[in-house]
């Protein structure tokens, strides 16, 4: 178990003279005419594999000015085999441009170590900023929390929660989301209604992610009746489903077997969104063949071309030799 330590535009060409100039691994060969997030990535990378902190210093309060933020590629030259890095690139970013400039920063590194599983250097790092007052709050605590409950590691989840809580950052909806949606793909629905039941104490009310959660589970339960009635009510309080919720809902129909519960409750929800439509009667039409039931996906590619909704190559193929070529 993972130990968790407590609080353990440009658009002037003489512009891009100068900085050239003032950056020699950014020869004037390779400047773009006009800067990107790729661009600065690129070169802090660069700068990051050779060690050349002062330009990674430089490079982060550069492209903050320029209005570029950081991306999940920003510090990808960190690795599971240099993360002896950290206290120079801990340094490094203490220097940056306080504000958004340096919280950005941080932030960008602590979810480039929970990609990456390093749950206690990622923890080290938010230490900083509550120590040193550089602006953590929930927003630098998520990924540390959506990556221990992405593998079921509720406890560890929690103490980070009760770490925050220390620090007088109360945990918000997204945080808890997490932890909803984590404990409803385990399936562990006690936990989840505990969950529920914090969320509804303090008033965090509910979106769409918790809502998708709630389907999940009762999916994931095989309690189907349930799942719809979470998404009628999520309709009724003028919450729109995500595309992930309708497909929960399609994969539990077709785990169950209830193929014609699956295509009725594709039909119910058709033409509203064109998008979704083209999504679930895609998902549904794709796995009906992969289960071999040829006649009941013949109807839906069939029912796809004349509502003209967008077709995977797969299902084009499909439609092609069984339904257009019976019709000519």
């Amino acid at each position: 178990m993972l130990a968790i330590r407590k609080l353990s535009s440009l658009k002037s060409s003489r512009f891009l003279c100068s900085f050239a100039i003032q950056n020699p691994i950014c020869s004037s060969a390779t400047i773009p005419d006009v800067p990107s997030c790729t661009f600065y990535d690129e070169r802090i990378n660069k700068a990051g594999r050779e060690g050349d902190f002062a330009t990674v210093h430089h490079l982060l309060n550069k492209r903050a000015r320029d209005g570029f933020f950081n991306t999940n590629n920003t510090f990808k030259f960190i690795s599971t085999t240099n993360v002896s890095i950290l206290d120079d690139l801990l340094e490094t970013i203490a220097r940056v441009d306080s504000g958004f400039p340096r919280k950005s920063s941080y932030d960008c590194l602590i979810a480039r170590l929970s990609k990456m599983d390093c749950i206690s250097e990622a923890m080290r790092v938010a230490e900083t900023m509550v120590n040193k007052e550089h602006g953590a709050n929930n927003v630098t605590f998520h990924p540390i929390i959506n990556a221990l409950t992405k593998k079921d590691e509720f406890d560890e989840a929690c103490s980070v929660i009760a770490v925050m809580k220390s620090c007088g950052i109360a945990p918000d909806l997204t945080t808890y989301n997490f932890l909803l949606t984590g404990y409803c793909f385990a399936g562990n629905v006690t936990s989840a209604a505990g969950v529920l039941a914090k969320m509804e104490e303090e008033e965090l009310g509910a979106d769409t992610r918790t809502y998708d959660a709630l389907v999940l589970g009762a999916c994931r339960a095989g309690k189907l009746d349930a799942a719809l009635a979470v998404v009628r009510r999520m309709l009724d309080d003028g919450v729109p489903p995500l595309y992930c919720t309708h497909a929960h809902i399609i994969r539990a129909f077709l785990k169950y077997n209830y193929y014609e519960q699956a295509v009725e409750f594709v039909r119910s929800y058709a033409g509203r969104d064109t998008k979704l439509d083209a999504e679930n009667f895609g998902i549904l039409a794709t796995r009906l063949i992969t289960r071999s039931k040829l006649e009941e996906a013949k109807e839906l590619v069939k029912e796809m071309s004349e509502r003209r909704l967008t077709m995977g190559p797969r299902l084009k193929d499909f439609y092609e030799l069984h339904v257009r070529s019976d019709e000519l």
